[in-house]
């Protein structure tokens, strides 16, 4: 009766929020005992209070600021072990959530930060060397679906894709544009400049000659045929790493996710009860 009693307090109340706010957004640079009534603010600590500061504010706090700052984390720090003590971060459905987020975050960014083979890349360059030639000229055919919504265009475009599979006459399909329907042997250069940039790298990747997309230009979508590739010349891995790189991860990055889940994944033993 007296925790329930208590669970009613206003006090209470604000401890849950404080608890629910800073619990999980805190930077901390060790575990947290609960039982402790010593806070102890490192040197350490300081630096890293003023270091936040001067990324926002673009400048070093002042010392009346600093003061502040220490003193806003202290209350932080208060308000964290109270909620520890009342067990406010147990069987707590939105603190679970932001620790899977938090957990999510920190596995994806340790994927992205990991060294990309020289091998993986030369793999991916070679299959992707289309994109990469200096000098491709592409012609192409394309049909306009205008995008001011976007889920009503990509319906159009999957009963457009259909009626082109059947033999439909393309230049009857579509809304008008300002750019031609048609272009023969334009470099990515033009193609970009005419649709974007977007619209000119995934033209790059399209395989075989068959209608596809829509893809994304800065019109809006579109329906594609390429009818002709001619390759131009394909410089070496060294000169375009770069690039090919932040390719290669902006292409593989779920897959790269889900394996470095699957990785944690095999290290516990789950067992599920069914009513």
């Amino acid at each position: 009766m007296q925790f329930r009693g208590l669970l009613k307090e206003p006090l209470v109340h604000f401890l849950i929020g404080g608890a629910l706010l800073f619990a999980f957004f805190a930077w901390r640079g060790e575990e947290v005992d609960p039982t402790s009534r010593t806070i102890t603010i490192t040197e350490k600590q300081v630096g890293q209070l003023a270091a936040n500061w001067a990324q926002v504010w673009r400048r070093e706090p002042s010392p009346q600021e600093l003061d502040g700052l220490i003193r806003d984390y202290v209350k932080e720090e208060i308000y964290y072990r109270e909620g520890l003590r009342l067990g406010l971060d147990q069987d707590d459905a939105i603190i679970r959530r932001r620790l899977r987020s938090k957990m999510e975050y920190l596995a994806a960014a340790e994927v992205e930060n990991r060294a990309v083979d020289d091998a993986v890349l030369q793999a991916w360059y070679q299959k992707n060397q289309t994109r990469y030639a200096e000098g491709s000229r592409f012609s192409f055919d394309q049909i306009y679906l205008m995008a001011n919504d976007p889920d009503q265009a990509q319906a159009r475009s999957k009963t457009m894709l259909a009626d082109l599979a059947q033999g439909a006459d393309w230049k009857g399909l579509g809304d008008p544009l300002s750019v031609a329907r048609s272009m023969e042997e334009q470099d990515q250069s033009r193609i970009a400049t005419d649709f974007g940039d977007a619209f000119a790298s995934t033209l790059a990747t399209l395989k075989g000659s068959a209608w596809q997309g829509p893809i994304q230009s800065g019109f809006g979508l579109h329906l594609v045929r390429v009818r002709k590739v001619t390759p131009g010349t394909l410089p070496p891995l060294a000169s375009v790493r770069q690039r090919v790189e932040n390719d290669w991860r902006a292409a593989t990055a779920k897959d790269r996710e889900a394996k470095a889940y699957q990785a944690l994944l095999d290290g516990y033993r789950i067992r599920i009860e069914k009513p």
